[in-house]
């Protein structure tokens, strides 16, 4: 762990948006590369991760500060793949796969599933065909399109985030609907994880994936102010 080197924590204006200062000196990535944002709500999230360290820097704290590297270093020459990835995960949306039985488990993702497949439809006219099988299912071409171009639309620190929530839901569609501000990203954690939450009612508990579920829930909370 690196010693904390600096005292205050600032945010000015740049070139091309909003650069933190660390002791007036300029942040930059891993790879020396200024982290300028385009919004000043966004530099201030990752000047008040700064600000929180003690006399360490633990960087699995900073989460905005984390994603913020990854948007400015790698996105860029890698739009193509992540938009990609994006694709992917619409076709096998977890949203698309429900549950037969058990009954309770089943009305659970009937209730809290399919407004937000309705919503995607209605919002940005895609609309996914769904199964209570566990044999994969094509999805329509022209919701994989929308859906493309909707990826497309994101500067380099929303495609990022896109990304990170798409991962973190196992949902594209869930994703969307946290960018879009549809519902919070504490919220579509729990979506995501109602056949957790439903082994956890029956056979109790794994405290350590509770835990850490609970790490990943705040990070995804706080990463919000990014959008």
């Amino acid at each position: 762990m690196a010693k904390r080197f600096y005292k205050t924590v600032s945010v000015e204006t740049a070139e091309h948006g909003y650069q933190v200062l660390l002791d007036k000196r300029v942040l930059k990535t891993q790879n020396k590369l200024p982290l300028v944002c385009k919004k000043e709500s966004q530099a201030e999230l990752v000047a008040q991760e700064w600000r929180e360290q003690g006399d360490e820097i633990l960087p699995h704290t900073m989460p905005c500060t984390r994603l913020l590297n990854v948007a400015i270093e790698q996105t860029p020459n890698n739009r193509e793949k992540l938009i990609a990835e994006f694709i992917k995960y619409i076709q096998t949306d977890l949203l698309c796969y429900q549950a037969q039985s058990p009954i309770d488990l089943a009305k659970r993702q009937e209730e809290n599933w399919q407004k937000y497949l309705d919503w995607a439809e209605e919002k940005h006219g895609i609309k996914l065909n769904t199964t209570t099988g566990i044999k994969a299912i094509e999805q329509p071409f022209d919701a994989i399109d929308k859906a493309s171009i909707l990826a497309m639309n994101y500067d380099d620190i929303g495609l990022s985030l896109l990304l990170h929530y798409t991962a973190s839901f196992g949902s594209a569609i869930l994703a969307l609907a946290v960018m879009d501000g549809f519902v919070s990203a504490g919220a579509a954690f729990d979506i995501s994880r109602l056949d957790e939450k439903y082994q956890n009612e029956l056979w109790g508990e794994d405290v350590e994936a509770v835990e850490k579920a609970a790490m990943l829930r705040n990070e995804l909370e706080r990463m919000e102010g990014l959008i």
